[in-house]
């Protein structure tokens, strides 16, 4: 097999993986899709898609990064969250990030509640349910931030396609 070949097959099954990966919260979706971009470039000298088209991906690439992050402690917040919640969703967030999908199932929804009860310094039957309220908020937010990550994963393909066709 032509090596030029194998490294836009490589590249085909990293955008797969990574659009797989927006929805599925143990893979890091958009950088795994913007590697198999650059392998795509690089596997084509750079002809098709420059340095600009890169840069712009790799920006969007970020933004998806940051997006994870913001979407859970945002929906903490708007369900009447603290800011010791709003840490906890986001710490409980990266945390979760390296116990795998459980912990990122769990990870922001714990983190939130566990701020929560720290704000509010108390156990009792309200608070607990307010608590439980805030952790719900966060994965209202995380559905948000696949939304989002969903809409800037479209965006970067079309951007890849339109650069590697015009």
């Amino acid at each position: 097999m032509d090596p030029t070949a194998l490294y836009y097959l490589i590249a085909a099954l990293l955008v797969l993986v990574g659009l797989a990966g927006t929805v599925l919260p143990a893979l890091p979706g958009l950088p795994l899709m913007f590697a198999g971009m650059l392998l795509a470039a690089w596997a084509g000298d750079f002809q098709h898609v420059g340095a600009p088209t890169l840069t712009v991906l790799a920006v969007l690439t970020v933004i998806s990064m940051a997006v994870d992050v913001w979407a859970t402690a945002h929906g903490a917040k708007r369900v009447g969250a603290s800011r010791l919640a709003m840490l906890g969703a986001a710490l409980g967030t990266l945390f979760g990030i390296f116990l795998g999908l459980p912990g990122l199932l769990l990870g922001p929804f714990a983190g939130a509640v566990a701020g929560e009860l720290l704000h509010r310094r108390n156990l009792q039957a309200g608070t607990l349910g307010h608590a439980a309220k805030v952790g719900a908020g966060t994965w209202l937010g995380i559905l948000l931030g696949t939304a989002l990550k969903l809409a800037l994963a479209f965006a970067m393909l079309g951007l890849f396609a339109l650069a590697w066709w015009l």
